[in-house]
């Protein structure tokens, strides 16, 4: 159950976190943010990442062996690594329909999916 928790509050923080990271962009687009400038867009990224900690400090101490999770700190890594992907995957298809993800996107994705595996197998 720990490990369920972990991944889902990693999305949460995720989307979070995407939509500080590059969310900003699409404001132009808006009324409300054609004349923003770059301190107003920091603040409000940063408003945005506090929910991210909201989520990822709950989901590492969910997820962590130290804490009693079933995760290592290179699985939790991992992890958190695939999630950033996916979300960032799903946010640019939803939100910048003009970024093309290609075959060598696609096969980077892969190749990190593949990460995960390795690092989560027992050899």
């Amino acid at each position: 159950m720990r490990g369920l928790k972990t991944i889902i509050f990693l999305f949460i923080s995720n989307t979070f976190m995407t939509f500080a990271w590059y969310g900003h962009l699409k404001f132009k687009e808006f009324s409300w943010g054609k004349n923003l400038g770059l301190f107003a867009i920091i603040l409000i990224s940063w408003g945005l990442a506090f929910f991210e900690y909201v989520f990822q400090v709950p989901a590492n101490r969910a997820g962590s062996q130290e804490t009693g999770g079933p995760f290592s700190l290179v699985q939790l890594k991992t992890i958190q690594e695939a999630v950033t992907l996916t979300v960032f995957i799903i946010f640019t298809t939803i939100f910048f329909r003009t970024e093309k993800l290609g075959w060598n996107h696609l096969l980077g994705f892969a190749l990190i999916v593949l990460a995960v595996f390795v690092i989560f197998k027992k050899w």
